[in-house]
């Protein structure tokens, strides 16, 4: 994550990922979770917390849930099924559930049918929020496949050439395994930045770099220096990857609306014929790489592939060379060791939820 976003080190609170993921599960529950699903949810968070992805972690979005569940927006104990299935695809209710929670399951339902009969794709409508979409993604690398997650809803993209937001920031989300290697796993919206950033930039006191979002007549921002009000909805004017058709705005702008198809439309769910701002789904795949050949082969050439990446000599400036996935996996070992960054605000915020569920407060 780019240091415009990052807690300073001089007013960080690290928090210890154990008492983080255990005070996280006590406030899912308290909401009327049952106690396995608070630890999905929990892990799906706790995942983005370790991994740097600061914007879908419990900085950012615990919050959310908490002011979602008690509003009845989002349902507490939902009943999951299937309501059309093939041997490789499935449509899934998720009952007005969470898709924090919601998701993996999609996703452990295409890993089955990938394993039987190479590949699974599931959607799911009527579902919330998923949280980092790389959780989802990973959990299929991890079984020897590659995993797809897409997500879809909302409005925060201005259409290249338009004035008014019509598309959410509709992240993409896909992950392969390595043998020794890390995985490769991409996780990024389709806009210029990741709506939740705002959020993060907001807290501390940061305003936009050019192309990041659009001015109020919809013409890209390209000075910077903006602070749009996150609370306000004003985030809800952001550009596409890209930002202007010059610079490929209308890549990112197609790309949204392939995932707004793969998730909403392909899932029927309600809301994505009109692009109603309320609508919400998303689509998880999983293909078994031993359908296509010899797993550990596909491994090591990964490997081959990863290590080439990262050996790549750098440009006058900076260190070194990633690929998608090895901050994250660095950022996991270093934030396991010596606990999450949390800003104060967000510590404070734990403290007052605490008090108010009278839960034990030891984060800090």
């Amino acid at each position: 994550m780019l240091k415009h976003f990052q807690v300073p080190d001089d007013i960080a609170v690290r928090v210890d990922v154990g008492r983080l993921r255990a005070a996280t599960e006590q406030v899912f529950m308290h909401c009327g979770v049952p106690e396995s699903e608070a630890r999905l949810g929990a892990d799906v968070l706790i995942f983005a917390d370790e991994s740097g992805i600061d914007t879908h972690g419990v900085s950012n979005m615990l919050r959310a849930y908490v002011a979602s569940y008690n509003s009845k927006a989002t349902n507490p104990d939902p009943k999951m099924k299937i309501v059309r299935e093939t041997p490789s695809t499935a449509t899934v209710d998720g009952d007005g559930g969470l898709g924090l929670m919601i998701a993996p399951k999609a996703m452990e339902i295409a890993i089955r049918k990938a394993r039987e009969v190479g590949t699974g794709v599931v959607v799911v409508r009527n579902s919330g929020h998923l949280g980092a979409a790389g959780y989802h993604a990973m959990m299929a690398a991890e079984q020897d496949m590659i995993g797809w997650c897409m997500t879809a809803g909302g409005k925060a993209m201005v259409p290249t050439f338009g004035a008014e937001a019509q598309l959410g920031t509709n992240p993409i989300a896909f992950a392969a395994p390595g043998k020794d290697e890390p995985p490769f796993m991409f996780d990024a919206a389709m806009t210029a930045i990741a709506g939740n950033k705002i959020g993060l930039a907001n807290r501390l006191g940061n305003g936009m770099s050019p192309g990041w979002v659009a001015n109020e007549d919809g013409t890209p921002d390209m000075e910077g220096g903006a602070t749009p009000d996150f609370a306000a909805g004003s985030m809800r004017m952001q550009l596409p990857v890209g930002s202007t058709r010059e610079l490929g705005s209308h890549k990112g702008y197609g790309l949204g609306v392939m995932v707004d198809i793969l998730c909403g439309q392909l899932s029927f769910a309600p809301g994505f014929g009109s692009l109603s701002r309320k609508r919400r789904a998303h689509f998880v795949a999983a293909y078994s790489v031993e359908a296509f050949g010899d797993v550990d082969e596909f491994k090591e050439n990964m490997d081959g592939m990863l290590k080439g990446l990262a050996a790549t000599k750098p440009m006058p400036g900076h260190d070194r060379v990633f690929y998608a996935g090895l901050p994250e996996h660095e950022t996991r070992i270093e934030r396991r060791e010596n606990g999450v960054p949390l800003h104060p605000e967000v510590v404070e915020w734990f403290r007052d939820i605490c008090a108010e569920f009278e839960i034990t407060f030891d984060l800090a």
